[in-house]
């Protein structure tokens, strides 16, 4: 049979309009597509059978400040490499509730930040970053049946997008009318990385000036105000756009800290006033000078958190709250005689027989550890006493170092026939290239010496074999945070030939 010529036209017309219409539609489907994926609630996943035997507490410091606790997303080890599988998490929250622990909503925890006074003597604050879609199908079942609270810190330019990896605003929405969540702020589309210099080296676009490729340069500090300022503002404005109170705290994109960024002085500091002006803190998984929560960190506006992995067993969770809960020094008073409280830096297989004499020491000419750096952040008055053996002239020497972690510690550098007290600009290894200028006394030429350093908020007073050795009164800081820290202790050995010096003991009042 053949087609008339005018029914070929009328077919060709007809086409030719489904073709133009569907042209037309696309976008409107895009965007209904992209609503309704904005709207979409998934399915819950029950919480899971609890298994095996809830881990056993162990004794923890003086439980006063709350540990923050930094998760990603809960699901299956197909999820991410920073997933928690649904039965670990459940571990970890019976865990902690066995142990004594309370959750915090983030209005109680940004309350103790304020006034020092938490609702519980332990409580912990569990955090979530990226807002990922595992927080709705997977966590929050199982915080329900641990009466649990938690926050999520989105990625609010994300929010609806990507899915299934990322929330919907309507599961924002369900999860917030539980009671068991909160929202707070992770940028709104600043957490990624892009280049920032002329090689095409990538880092992270909130703590670094980006590369103007057109201009031939990095971005001025005043254009990356602009740019940083504008994105926080958007996260803020999502998130009560979608009826979800103000945000209070902001968490760093990748945990970052400031001190490995092209920002310079300036830019550094324009970033903490943005941070400050907007959010009562920032909170980081790494880097010294953040502060777990207490003084120094409501002073400074950046908190340390605790961070969780797959890997984290809820016997090790627990251990790592212990480790973190605040001491007084009369907690402590010798402390070489708990080697799990100290931590090493640079030199590895190495534990406290370094320090002791008990070796095994270092291929590398000194070691130093630091002696629970978090659960001593806030110290700001107390006294070491300690002897040092094993000093050889001009080849060996030992260090104390106090205000341990702040912005002005201190060192006290003994050996043969001298000590010397310094102050330093920055915290990490102590007595290696200690501040200059500083204070020295001669001493008695001999192989052992006893020390004595006292710590007030006014000043640092070092007493050597019982005779005054040299007082420093530093300037009065412009950071709140410079006078408290705890201390660390260091060896040094020039020559590596066995005989290395030691402490062979330590008290603290």
């Amino acid at each position: 049979m053949t087609a008339r010529p005018g029914g070929k036209r009328l077919l060709l017309r007809g086409t030719l309009a489904l073709l133009s219409l569907t042209v037309v539609a696309l976008p409107f489907a895009a965007a209904w597509q992209y609503d309704a994926l904005g709207r979409a609630v998934a399915p819950q996943v029950p919480a899971p059978a609890a298994e095996g035997k809830a881990a056993g507490a162990p004794a923890p410091g003086r439980a006063a400040a709350p540990v923050v606790l930094a998760y990603h997303d809960i699901g299956a080890e197909t999820t991410g490499r920073y997933a928690v599988s649904p039965e670990r998490f459940d571990a970890h929250l019976r865990a902690l509730r066995e142990a004594g622990y309370r959750t915090l909503s983030t209005a109680e925890f940004t309350g103790y930040l304020r006034t020092g006074r938490t609702p519980a003597p332990r409580t912990v604050y569990l955090t979530f970053d990226d807002g990922t879609h595992g927080l709705w199908t997977h966590a929050d079942p199982i915080l329900k049946r641990h009466g649990a609270k938690a926050a999520a810190y989105l990625i609010t330019g994300q929010v609806g997008t990507h899915r299934p990896y990322y929330l919907s605003w309507a599961e924002t929405a369900r999860m917030a009318r539980s009671g068991r969540w909160d929202f707070q702020a992770h940028t709104d589309d600043s957490h990624v990385r892009a280049p920032v210099d002329a090689t095409g080296r990538r880092a992270s676009v909130l703590s670094n000036r980006i590369w103007r490729p057109a201009a031939g340069r990095r971005e001025t500090v005043a254009e990356y105000r602009r740019r940083v300022a504008a994105d926080l503002d958007r996260s803020i404005t999502a998130l009560t756009d979608h009826g979800l109170p103000r945000p209070e705290l902001f968490a760093m994109p990748f945990s970052e800290v400031l001190d490995r960024t092209n920002l310079g002085p300036d830019g550094t500091a324009t970033l903490r006033s943005l941070l400050r002006e907007r959010f009562t803190a920032a909170l980081t998984n790494s880097g010294r000078r953040p502060a777990p929560p207490g003084r120094r960190a409501a002073a400074t506006g950046f908190v340390q958190r605790l961070e969780v992995t797959p890997e984290t067993s809820a016997e090790t969770l627990l251990k790592e709250l212990a480790r973190w809960a605040p001491r007084r020094p009369a907690d402590v008073r010798r402390p070489l005689r708990r080697p799990g409280d100290w931590s090493f830096g640079g030199a590895r297989d190495v534990g406290l027989g370094a320090l002791t004499g008990a070796g095994p020491h270092p291929r590398d000419h000194y070691v130093w550890a630091d002696h629970l750096p978090l659960a001593t952040a806030d110290w700001t008055a107390y006294r070491l006493r300690a002897t040092v053996t094993g000093l050889r002239g001009g080849v060996t020497g030992a260090s104390v170092m106090v205000r341990s972690g702040s912005p002005r510690p201190v060192v006290l550098s003994v050996g043969h026939g001298a000590a010397r007290l310094a102050a330093k600009n920055s915290g990490r290894n102590a007595g290696r290239n200690a501040g200059r200028p500083g204070r020295s006394c001669e001493l008695r030429p001999a192989a052992e010496h006893r020390v004595e350093i006292s710590v007030s908020p006014q000043q640092v007073r070092a007493t050597v074999d019982g005779h005054p050795c040299a007082t420093l009164r530093p300037p009065r800081a412009t950071d709140p945070a410079a006078g408290a820290g705890g201390f660390s202790l260091a060896v040094r050995n020039e020559r590596t030939d066995g005989t290395w010096p030691a402490f062979t003991s330590l008290t603290v009042e």
